[in-house]
């Protein structure tokens, strides 16, 4: 039987901020060639077809999901992108996976990974092995531990099965004391991925999480089904409740990469010890650091050994790796600040590109706009402000007013407030154009859409 997959989209990673942030999370970012949710869906692709994965996300990432999927060569079905109206844990977004996937394919074996995990690709084999339990028992992966870590749940096995072990506790994120005592009893870590047989499943959350049942069972909307959710996990609502739970051991390198010493541990290193990224690093004295800088300038280091340093446009992280996961402190207080760079970056992600803000005032913005190939703004208006565009790289198809005509590098145009215009990307290459924006007001919520490829109101 061929398994179908769940893909868990929808996190925002604050413990890697500033490089991520909830409008960019970090399973989309792509600190080398491919994301981290690239990654995950090409190991899916080893045991389902593209049109058995589901992909569980929010309408904020709708456009990251469908854009990575086809930049890999491959087009998700609309119907297997599952957008949760709110964010209510994992058990409630499973359960929405495994009923649609019910709804179209009948019983099935599935899958659950995470987004953001980084994984050995043949570990898929052993994955794809466990199918063998899922008639009896719900299917979850243990790690090997490397070494007694505070930040992961803990699984205790017992009774040997035909492929891995009964399941006798699951554990919470320990001490640093009982974390080394766990691994002494032959604990493994809980990975977070599963697999399940849907009819299984499903009479599990019946009789554990009747709330949760009773929610999907119905004809609501999944804005009403949603709202009416508790915040529940699938560890706490099912797994930790269930008598029929085994776990299969997975020895295979394994992170979640929950933080920046995580993401250290998982980088290459240079002759230093140290991980530097998009950035030139000259060290004196200084090792086993992790170095990143958004603006590709030089960073020098002295005497400074174990420490994170992330710099990028709008915000500067220091701290020593061992500190890492205290990050998410720091997001806890700009969110009660209401400041909105937990959000977004300078650089903000379009279904059609992406978009870099340079200078700002009252009165005027200018930005540097990359538009992919083949794609195309929307039809729109603006009441309160005019645009300039200079073509600095590729060529551009411009819609302005009822003219059409192509520009291309060191070209420019002019529109003015209340015409219609389009730019579009014939070519085969990214374009990249300077906007100037210029009027009494020059928000982004001043955009009236004509037509939109993307479905945007």
């Amino acid at each position: 039987m061929c398994i179908k997959s769940i893909i868990l989209a929808g996190g925002s990673g604050t413990r890697l901020w500033p490089l991520s942030r909830e409008l960019y999370p970090k399973q989309f970012l792509k600190i080398r060639n491919r994301s981290l949710f690239q990654d995950t869906v090409s190991r899916c692709l080893q045991v389902s077809d593209i049109s058995e994965i589901y992909v569980i996300t929010n309408e904020s990432h709708k456009y990251f999901v469908i854009g990575q999927v086809e930049e890999l060569g491959h087009e998700i079905p609309e119907e297997n992108l599952l957008l949760e109206p709110e964010g209510k844990n994992t058990l409630p977004a499973i359960c929405y996976g495994i009923k649609e996937i019910e709804k179209a394919h009948g019983n099935s074996v599935v899958g659950v990974f995470s987004s953001d995990h980084v994984l050995d690709s043949d570990a898929m084999e052993t994955i794809a092995d466990a199918q063998k339990l899922t008639s009896d028992y719900l299917v979850t992966f243990g790690i090997v531990p490397a070494y007694p870590h505070t930040g992961y749940g803990y699984i205790k096995p017992g009774e040997e099965l035909e492929v891995g072990k009964k399941v006798l506790e699951f554990r919470e994120k320990p001490c640093l004391e009982d974390a080394e005592k766990y691994i002494s009893e032959g604990c493994l870590w809980n990975s977070g991925m599963f697999l399940f047989d849907t009819s299984i499943f499903l009479n599990e959350v019946k009789d554990l999480a009747p709330e949760v049942w009773d929610a999907f069972d119905s004809s609501d909307s999944i804005q009403d089904i949603f709202a009416k959710m508790p915040n529940t996990s699938i560890d706490y609502g099912i797994m930790e409740k269930s008598s029929r739970v085994s776990v299969v051991e997975l020895g295979y390198k394994w992170s979640d990469m929950g933080n920046f010493n995580a993401l250290y541990t998982e980088s290459e290193k240079d002759d230093t010890n140290s991980c530097t990224l998009s950035c030139e690093n000259v060290c004196v004295d200084s090792n086993s650091n992790f170095v990143y800088s958004k603006h590709k300038k030089l960073v020098s280091l002295i005497d400074i050994n174990d420490m994170i340093v992330v710099d990028t446009t709008d915000a500067l992280l220091v701290c020593p790796r061992k500190s890492s996961e205290k990050v998410k402190s720091v997001v806890n207080i700009l969110k009660e600040r209401n400041d909105d760079r937990i959000n977004i970056h300078e650089t903000v992600y379009r279904p059609w590109g992406s978009y870099t803000l340079l200078e700002n005032s009252a009165g005027h913005k200018i930005k540097n706009i990359s538009v992919l190939p083949k794609k195309k703004l929307s039809l729109q208006l603006h009441h309160h402000r005019s645009e300039h565009w200079v073509v600095v790289k590729g060529m551009a198809c411009v819609e302005n007013g009822c003219q059409q005509f192509f520009l291309r590098q060191g070209e420019s145009t002019f529109i003015r407030a209340g015409v219609k215009h389009r730019l579009s990307n014939p070519g085969k290459f990214p374009l990249e154009i300077i906007e100037v924006q210029l009027g009494e007001y020059v928000e982004e919520d001043d955009i009236v859409r004509f037509d939109d490829e993307y479905g945007r109101s």
